[in-house]
């Protein structure tokens, strides 16, 4: 299905926030505006280490910039409690929405746990409903300004508790209300998705599909598990697969024999890093988000040593994403020129990544084939 352009322009030198993006990894209550969490908190009673925006912002770029999932996930309790009524639900979702248009998001799958927002007396139902009414006045908002989106939702169970059946019958409940797929998320290591392999059975059932936070916090094992038990059509973040990746240097000669510094290397693949790369199964790599977490440790301790892009030369559908985007500081623009500091992309790389992510998307063949269509269009105007 994929076309890609002849020739596209390899002079970057113009704003990447103009190239229509596509987003499948980014969480709602990783996404809001310092300002609003003031406002919002004000009007419920939760205090927050700062009432002042900026020094919020900072504050959640600070703590998630740990090293540690853990930690990370931390942030959370702050943005969680401020989404606990119909009001900030709508509120969130629209300006959501709008802040990815901005950034040039033509399709985004926002993902989120019902069932964390049920403290102020909510149904599961009620909070999807919130959602999906907040979502689709931020489309009408992005409307009005002449430009164009399409969203849906990611319902997603929390791995340590136990409600995985119930969330993945909510789900399937709003497939005709803007829910697109299911997802598990939380800590990953020691919860493995064989804890919902019954809630997965009866999404598969319906045909509802499934990506799974998988190769984070946990490794290969988490991953088999999610393609497995979870039946996972995508890999949230699913980076630690280049564990499964050999990479062998050898001393290269000279025709006298004499040996050279150059290496030649050579790259052995595993079974599961064969399986998820012959069958294109895509990952939703979060480049800034994978460092702050140290989900690439093994690897390395810069942005450099991701192993995004040897996955990326090695033919794995590899997908850019932001994760959360308040903790991490960080626009899907911003991912896009980091790839391009970081490893020399240019516009033939970020469009291949797009096209990737648009073909993984949880959309009918027909939406699918219009947005890569429009994606091309895009791109070929900027040659």
């Amino acid at each position: 299905m994929t076309e890609t352009i002849p020739d596209a322009a390899p002079d970057l030198d113009f704003d990447l926030k103009v190239l229509p993006k596509v987003s499948l990894h980014d969480h709602l209550d990783g996404g809001l505006r310092p300002a609003t969490i003031i406002e919002l908190a004000e009007a419920v009673g939760h205090t927050l280490p700062s009432t002042d925006a900026v020094a919020l912002g900072e504050w959640f770029r600070e703590s998630a910039d740990s090293g540690s999932l853990v930690r990370y996930l931390e942030t959370f309790d702050h943005t969680i409690a401020v989404m606990q009524t119909k009001e900030g639900l709508f509120r969130v979702a629209k300006e959501f929405v709008e802040d990815l248009a901005d950034d040039g998001v033509v399709y985004g799958e926002v993902r989120w746990a019902p069932e964390q927002h049920l403290q102020k007396g909510l149904s599961l139902d009620d909070v999807v409903e919130a959602v999906q009414a907040g979502l689709e006045a931020g489309v009408d908002a992005v409307a009005e300004t002449g430009r164009d989106i399409q969203v849906g939702q990611l319902i997603t169970a929390m791995r340590h508790a136990d409600r995985g059946q119930e969330i993945a019958e909510l789900a399937v409940r709003h497939r005709n209300n803007g829910a697109v797929g299911f997802d598990i998320a939380g800590a990953e290591d020691g919860f493995l998705p064989s804890r919902f392999t019954d809630a997965f059975t009866y999404l598969a059932q319906h045909n509802f599909p499934a990506t799974v936070h998988a190769g984070e916090a946990a490794g290969l094992e988490s991953i088999q598990s999610a393609l497995v038990d979870g039946r996972a059509l995508r890999l949230g973040h699913g980076v630690r697969i280049a564990e499964d990746v050999t990479i062998e240097f050898e001393e290269d000669e000279d025709a006298q024999g004499d040996e050279v510094n150059d290496t030649i290397g050579m790259v052995t693949l595993g079974e599961l890093a064969s399986w998820v790369r012959d069958r294109g199964i895509a990952l939703e790599i979060c480049p800034s988000s994978n460092l702050q977490t140290g989900a690439i440790a093994g690897f390395g301790e810069g942005i450099e040593s991701h192993p995004l892009d040897m996955l990326y030369q090695l033919g794995f559908n590899v997908t850019i994403n932001t994760d959360n985007r308040l903790m991490s500081g960080v626009t899907l623009t911003d991912e896009f020129e980091l790839l391009v500091e970081t490893f020399d992309y240019d516009l033939d790389d970020l469009l291949e990544l797009t096209l990737n992510a648009a073909e993984a998307a949880f959309l009918p063949l027909e939406e699918k084939e219009a947005l890569v269509e429009y994606i091309n269009e895009a791109y070929a105007d900027l040659g």
